[in-house]
């Protein structure tokens, strides 16, 4: 079982949830950059929630379906057809042989995620099947999809024996699972180094996400912040989500293929369960910062994976009911 890339795309990788314990040999955790829509496009295929994904930006490569496949889009929404039939994100589709995907236009969002039943066969690398692209290793061989590509699939489970594409009769639904524009923040080691009117000005004012945005990091756009106490740094440990403030007072936030350490001040920490909805955003969006605590971060963090708890065992329901009901083993 098999899908063939036709034609490739901007930049598509296989991703799961990262691969962690390795900072201290300078290997960063990688993985995806939409850890929510990771697990929703997993959840509702019936796959464990940080089974690898394929990781796609617009314009997306085009796949060639060479057997039946169940499948799930969910992140962006790249106006996606099976076959010229439009297929929203955030609902299960059986995909028949020899069907074709396409993402058509860009519609919202930066990233689009596709999961398939059983997952994707794909290379591990320190426990992790995640691309990671400057070590040439995990994913696809290391390396973005390209033009022929062919990804196996690992289910081995009997499917459905059904002759045609067909959407499932339900779809997710992920308003509370992602936020707004407006990003809470921890304040980091070196967030005393600004003055008070820097600090008021951090979440008063509003930043530009700029041209110089990619997995490893977004650079903003904004009116200069101000050391009080200009300090030589050395470098310290960093993370998805840190903030960082560059010697011209404009801030860097760290994303999922962010070095190890940095000797730029590190003035604050994007809260883990606004992260998801940081990574779809696109150059030119507007976000402010609000100041929060360790207690409100964990606060948000479990509401987002008690929703998500309850999406999966719907998913896992529904599913099997639908799997019953169409006669598969």
């Amino acid at each position: 079982m098999a899908i063939r890339v036709l034609k490739s795309g901007l930049l598509d990788t296989i991703q799961d949830g990262g691969r962690y314990g390795f900072q201290h040999w300078g290997i960063n955790p990688g993985g995806v950059m939409d850890g929510i829509a990771m697990q929703v496009a997993n959840m509702l295929v019936g796959n464990h929630p940080e089974e690898a994904v394929i990781e796609m930006h617009f314009p997306a490569a085009e796949l060639l379906f060479e057997a039946p496949s169940l499948i799930t889009l969910a992140g962006a929404d790249f106006c996606a057809t099976i076959n010229g039939e439009y297929l929203p994100p955030h609902q299960p589709v059986w995909v028949d042989k020899d069907a074709v995907l396409s993402f058509t236009k860009h519609i919202s969002g930066a990233r689009v995620y596709i999961a398939v039943f059983g997952g994707w066969v794909a290379n591990n690398w320190l426990g992790s099947a995640s691309t990671h692209l400057k070590a040439s290793a995990g994913g696809n061989g290391g390396k973005a999809l390209q033009k022929n590509d062919l990804l196996l699939l690992k289910t081995s489970q009997s499917m459905p024996a059904l002759t045609h594409s067909m959407r499932l009769p339900w779809q997710a639904d992920i308003r509370e699972l992602y936020t707004g524009s407006n990003f809470y923040f921890i304040p980091g080691a070196e967030y005393e180094l600004l003055n008070d009117a820097a600090k008021k000005q951090l979440e008063d004012a509003s930043f530009i996400l700029g041209r110089q945005y990619d997995r490893m990091g977004y650079r903003l756009q904004g009116a200069g912040l101000l050391y009080s106490i200009p300090k030589e740094q050395i470098s310290s440990a960093v993370t998805k989500g840190t903030m960082q403030l560059l010697p011209d007072g404009q801030l860097i936030i760290l994303m999922a293929d962010h070095q190890t350490t940095g000797g730029y001040p590190r003035i604050g920490h994007v809260i883990s369960a606004h992260i998801p909805s940081l990574s779809q955003l696109l150059p030119g969006a507007e976000i402010s910062f609000q100041q929060t605590d360790m207690a409100t971060a964990e606060e948000w963090l479990f509401r987002q994976q008690r929703n998500l708890q309850q999406l999966q065992n719907a998913c896992t329901f529904r599913l099997a009911e639908w799997m019953a009901a169409h006669h598969t083993n």
